[in-house]
């Protein structure tokens, strides 16, 4: 494959729309890296969720304080930091794990002890004092003052417990507490409270969201940068595998909602110039696709190891190169992703 990309071409004005996934965000990162890279690439805003939340306001600050080589160096510095935040956790790999090359966490004996006190015990009483290892890194990483001017817009999700329906929060209103909202698993931490409301992982009700990309930027073009694989070979079997693509299933749902109700407005917007939908029926959407993810299961999420991050981060930036070469040209022209396949499917 040739994997030349020109350098020189009129800029390109895109959003991105970020899932969320624990320690496989740092494919994320690899990708947002190389994308960086590209100065003809404008990124108006980005919608985030859980880790792609924190990536997306880890991105936009660092963008508020340094241009592209800043966010660039604010991403590995934030990754960094949870790598070495995890570094004594309980959550790590055995020797035979090692050993074998395996990146999950399966036979983890803090892991699996863990997991089933999970379903035994809620958080509110195996962890009564509501700790999270991710609050003095985003107090640390993040100044939310810069943020909130950031010429980066941010959308970031989270579940509200009471309605089920999502809240986005933008630039001036997100904190250390609404980032850790978006990424609050249930069965792993207490729900975060904002404004007297108590909040889960946006993964639920928008992972991301993509609404306010469509409705509030100017940018036609959406780059999403997918983490829960959407089809996965075989049948699951193991209690593990079982919950493992249950919530790949739940955490994928909202976003094929969404794509479907866009690909039913490009079918029957007449005119997509104003109103009637006409700003879902002009999006064009790109996916930077990886196979990875399909080798990796749940446990492996919670495996901070710098190894596994770097890994990860360099899987990131290779899909964001084929992405480049393959459909660059096509960006601020023409969709890439056949959207109507999924009425297809129906």
């Amino acid at each position: 494959m040739d994997r030349t990309i020109k350098m020189h071409r009129s800029p390109v004005l895109v959003d991105l729309a970020l899932q969320g996934g624990g320690s496989h965000g740092a494919f994320t990162w690899g990708v947002l890296d190389r994308l960086l890279e590209e100065p003809w690439l404008q990124i108006e805003g980005v919608s985030g969720t859980s880790a792609g939340a924190m990536n997306a306001a880890v991105l936009a600050d660092g963008f508020a304080a340094g241009g592209a080589e800043g966010a660039r160096r604010a991403l590995e510095t934030y990754w960094r930091h949870v790598s070495d935040a995890a570094r004594y956790s309980p959550f790590q790999r055995t020797p035979f794990d090692k050993f074998m090359g395996r990146w999950s966490l399966d036979y983890s004996p803090m892991f699996l002890f863990m997991d089933m006190m999970s379903r035994m015990f809620s958080p509110y009483q195996f962890n009564p004092g509501g700790n999270n290892a991710l609050a003095p890194i985003l107090d640390k990483e993040i100044n939310f003052e810069r943020l909130r001017h950031s010429p980066i817009k941010v959308f970031i999700t989270a579940t509200n417990v009471r309605t089920g329906r999502p809240r986005v929060f933008r630039n001036a209103d997100i904190t250390p507490e609404v980032l850790m909202a978006s990424a609050c698993l249930p069965t792993l931490f207490q729900a975060v409270e904002i404004d007297g409301e108590s909040y889960w992982d946006g993964g639920y009700s928008g992972n991301p969201t993509l609404a306010p990309l469509v409705n509030e930027l100017k940018s036609d073009d959406t780059i999403l940068i997918p983490i829960n694989p959407v089809e996965r070979p075989g049948t699951p079997r193991t209690p593990a595998e079982i919950l493992n693509r249950l919530n790949e299933v739940s955490f994928n749902a909202v976003l094929i909602k969404e794509l479907t109700m866009m690909a039913l407005l490009r079918q029957n917007a007449t005119q997509p110039a104003e109103g009637d939908g006409a700003e879902w029926a002009r999006m064009r959407v790109h996916i930077v696709r990886n196979s990875v993810m399909n080798k990796l299961g749940y446990s492996s999420k919670l495996n901070a190891e710098w190894d596994f991050l770097s890994m990860l981060k360099e899987e990131g930036r290779s899909a964001a190169t084929d992405f480049l070469v393959a459909h660059g040209d096509d960006l601020g022209k023409t969709c890439t992703v056949d959207i109507d396949q999924l009425l297809a499917e129906l």
